[in-house]
């Protein structure tokens, strides 16, 4: 049989609609009749003057004509429908009694229209799907065949600041290129593998990476693409990517924010089986139905390892973890040279101090930088990237944009000089704190000032001394403020904020506190779907946890001892800072190494 075409069910619904709309009209034809109210209409009953009447139950109405020939219809109440029928009969008049309402065939074509446009719908909402497939697929994910341009044209070559996670990774290359050398000893290539690292190290640059080494086809997709609002939709698309992979291996099957599918089952308040779920299940059947030579391997990219399902990590599925972590000094180098490579360079710009200058910053950080160089560069019509537009990218990137459109008065401004040189001054005395590279009251971003302190080195370890002068130096400006002007601002908020939590952190979590001790004390009480910060069980009695506020409030009060008595030792060096600083808005390098060496550094 034929299905009808689109155009066709829609002039049908078109024809439906302009039938009921006709026999409504025809039902209300003739000429509009004189209304008259219910006194006036028992009034000229009495008096002779209605010469027919009909009675109408169903809408408490009469109509009928005069003795002159006019139509009239008088609406009731329903209460007085006896009274009205009294009055006339005593007039001589004997009305007709109508009880029908509106005729049938209007009746049903009213109460039929709503479901004929809700037959017309569906009607055109199927014809529609079966004519471009997508019944079909809804299951499936449009996904490049091989031969298609699904290579990735990505290599190890491209990769730069992660030479640990590229060596294991190039196992998994070596397997797919030459599977037979691993065969012939007997060994079998991990069926999985999980990148795990924070956002924007480059794990879904890796997994191409690894596909474009190799040359096999790489099937890309991401977690909530499989969670979909039809049940079974999800479970379906597993089994899809799956088998189109097994068709065409060896490939490579990456699934990034593989969290969004693989987070624990049965978590969060009641449990519950959802679609989420049941994806989840046939995602690990899938990954445990591999066979050792099918030449598919499923690499997945998370930076939530902690929330995934423990049988998605066992041994089988995801045989190996690859740690992505933020690059190193020399790894920064390396990435900056990779994205710097296709831009013009001015001869003053050193890559070397560029990468002293982003400790932690991640592979997408250090690309932005460069990209926001050019940008500036481009911006100002110079013919290359200089050292100059770097550096004011890195601090673009640091702390947003410059926003000298904010004018602070006279007394602000002063407020937060003092403020950024105290935590410059008391950073600089105190040897176990970064650097100080430079310092501003320029706004940037919601800060009305800045400090920036850089490490020499990357540390991954920090001591106790290490910490309380960091926190000695985060108090620095509300000290300073507090000196000079015997009034501290809401500048010091955040600073306030973070110097708590270190030294909450200190006492709870690094057991650096000898009234405490080294204990753990409290631990996370968060659920997987509702969020990790849902709340901190304490673990602890009342009694313990009034000594932790004493040993906070005392570390604390330590660290503003000492940001106060190194203010005050050096307060003439503090004024001129601040004096230099309202003068010139940003202090760096010499300029700032000399304003600052008066104060002696004390030792470690």
């Amino acid at each position: 049989m034929k299905r009808p075409s689109t155009p066709a069910i829609v002039f049908g619904a078109v024809v439906a609609v302009a039938l009921v709309v006709g026999a409504i009209v025809l039902s209300t034809r003739g000429s509009t009749p004189t209304t008259l109210d219910l006194g006036t209409f028992e009034a000229r009953v009495r008096d002779g003057e209605v010469a027919t009447a009909t009675l109408h139950d169903s809408s408490s109405t009469v109509t009928g004509t005069l003795a002159d020939g006019t139509e009239f219809v008088a609406p009731y109440p329903e209460q007085y429908a006896d009274e009205v029928t009294t009055v006339m009969l005593e007039a001589g008049i004997d009305p007709e009694i109508d009880g029908s309402g509106e005729p049938l065939w209007v009746v049903v074509l009213l109460q039929l229209l709503p479901i004929a446009a809700i037959v017309v719908a569906m009607m055109w909402l199927l014809g529609s799907m079966r004519g471009s497939g997508t019944m079909g697929k809804f299951g499936r994910k449009q996904l490049r065949q091989p031969g298609q341009g699904d290579e990735p044209d990505v290599t190890f070559a491209d990769v730069a600041g992660c030479d640990e996670a590229v060596a294991e990774l190039a196992e998994l290359r070596d397997f797919l290129a030459d599977p037979e050398r691993f065969s012939a000893m007997g060994a079998t290539v991990p069926r999985g593998v999980l990148l795990v690292g924070p956002p924007g190290t480059g794990k879904t640059l890796l997994a191409r990476a690894v596909a474009g080494e190799a040359g096999v086809p790489f099937y890309s997709l991401s977690g909530s693409d499989f969670v979909e609002m039809f049940v079974g939709v999800g479970a379906s698309r597993v089994r899809d990517l799956f088998e189109q992979a097994r068709k065409h291996a060896p490939a490579i099957v990456f699934v990034d924010e593989i969290d969004a599918v693989g987070r624990q089952r049965g978590a969060g308040v009641g449990g519950g089986h959802d679609e989420r779920e049941q994806t989840l299940n046939q995602l690990l059947v899938e990954m445990d139905g591999f066979e050792a030579g099918s030449g598919v391997i499923f690499i997945g990219a998370t930076n939530r390892p902690d929330i995934l399902d423990p049988a998605l990590l066992r041994p089988g599925r995801f045989d190996r973890q690859v740690v992505v972590d933020q690059p190193d000094l020399v790894g920064r180098r390396a990435i900056l040279a990779v994205h710097a490579a296709s831009r013009p360079l001015g001869p003053d710009v050193d890559l070397g101090v560029v990468a002293r200058r982003t400790p932690g910053f991640t592979g997408a950080d250090l690309a932005n930088v460069i990209n926001e160089a050019a940008i500036l560069a481009a911006r100002h019509g110079e013919p290359a990237i200089t050292m100059a537009r770097v550096d004011e990218a890195v601090d673009r990137v640091m702390a947003g944009p410059e926003r000298r459109s904010r004018v602070l008065s006279d007394h602000e401004r002063r407020v937060v000089a003092f403020h950024e040189s105290g935590h410059a001054l008391v950073g600089h005395v105190l040897v176990r704190t970064d650097p100080i590279h430079k310092i501003s009251i320029v706004a940037r971003g919601r800060a009305l000032g800045w400090t920036l302190a850089l490490p020499e080195v990357d540390r991954s370890i920090h001591t106790r001394a290490d910490l309380m002068d960091q926190m000695a130096m985060l108090l620095g400006g509300r000290t300073a403020e507090e000196l000079v002007f015997d009034d501290p601002s809401t500048g010091a908020q955040d600073d306030i904020e973070r110097a708590t939590e270190l030294a909450r952190a200190m006492v709870t979590r690094f057991g650096m506190s000898d009234a405490i001790g080294p204990l753990q004390l409290g631990q996370s009480s968060a659920e997987v779907f509702l969020g990790r910060d849902l709340g901190h069980e304490q673990n602890y009695s009342d009694e313990v946890a009034a000594r932790i506020d004493a040993e906070v409030r005392r570390l604390v009060e330590e660290a503003h001892d000492t940001a106060r008595a190194i203010l005050v030792e050096h307060r003439l060096v503090l004024e001129s800072l601040a004096a230099a600083l309202l003068e010139h808005e940003t202090l760096a390098g010499g300029q700032l190494d000399a304003l600052v060496a008066p104060a002696t550094p004390r030792p470690g």
